[in-house]
């Protein structure tokens, strides 16, 4: 019944994080184990030492397994690629969010009350040209059957992903089962026109006139890309904003138990 007992899992994020984080350190007490967190700031990063170097000292010190979030494209893999214990990607710059991914198929997947989402329609709408939940859903959502539109201002679509783009919200919404919304990245000094809410946020009178699911990674820019009224969770039934939430703790636990465990 504790699978990780007296295994010691360290949380390497050196780019902030609250559901990610907070997931996986639940995830792993539930299943027994302890854990340790070196967040961005507190790290020697900021004295000069590698990704790699970092980690490598963790598992000297007999950690069991490494939850990586940082700003390098390849820095899990390039982790993984020298030490001897498992490395999980919590996030690697604007390219890769696998967990996540996993967490939305399963929430998808349960609310639709199938083992696939053949015949199911993601639209994915947002700063999607710097969001690594995009390309990992793109792919995590395809494997599993379901059609992907990316919408989004023409200067936020990336042009090198394999599947439909359109900055008609409208239209693609009204051919959607799922809508996932995704925030602006302001920190990454993302412009976008006063316009951004009228063409792209998930208003109320889009909502009340969507039939399917709601999506939405966090955190929110409420007010922006999701109106408050859209956000709430007593907004709809087909709000799922907290059901991934809930999704993740048990896809991180599932993910942990399978590697470390």
């Amino acid at each position: 019944d504790a699978p990780l007992a007296e295994k010691i899992v360290a949380n390497l994020f050196l780019e902030n994080s609250t559901r990610t984080r907070c997931s996986f350190t639940i995830a792993t007490k539930r299943l027994g184990g302890d854990v340790v967190d070196l967040l961005g700031g507190t790290s020697s990063a900021s004295k000069g030492e590698t990704l790699v170097d970092t980690a490598l000292n963790l598992e000297a010190m007999g950690v069991a397994g490494i939850v990586v979030r940082c700003s390098e494209e390849n820095g899990p893999r390039e982790i993984a690629e020298q030490a001897g214990v498992p490395i999980i990607n919590a996030g690697s710059g604007t390219t890769s969010h696998p967990t996540q991914a996993l967490l939305d198929a399963v929430t998808l997947t349960r609310h639709f009350g199938k083992e696939d989402l053949s015949k199911e329609h993601v639209a994915i709408v947002g700063d999607i040209a710097h969001s690594r939940v995009a390309r990992s859903n793109v792919i995590g959502l395809t494997m599993l059957g379901a059609s992907v539109t990316l919408v989004g201002p023409a200067d936020l679509l990336p042009d090198d992903l394999d599947c439909d783009t359109s900055s008609d919200f409208d239209a693609v919404l009204s051919e959607a089962s799922a809508c996932m919304v995704l925030r602006v990245q302001f920190e990454r000094d993302v412009k976008v026109g006063e316009d951004y809410r009228e063409r792209f946020g998930l208003t109320e009178t889009r909502a009340n006139s969507f039939g399917g699911v709601i999506m939405h990674p966090g955190p929110m820019n409420r007010g922006l890309e999701i109106d408050d009224a859209v956000a709430n969770i007593d907004s709809s039934p087909h709000n799922l904003i907290l059901s991934q939430v809930t999704s993740g703790v048990a896809t991180r636990m599932a993910i942990l138990e399978h590697l470390i465990g």
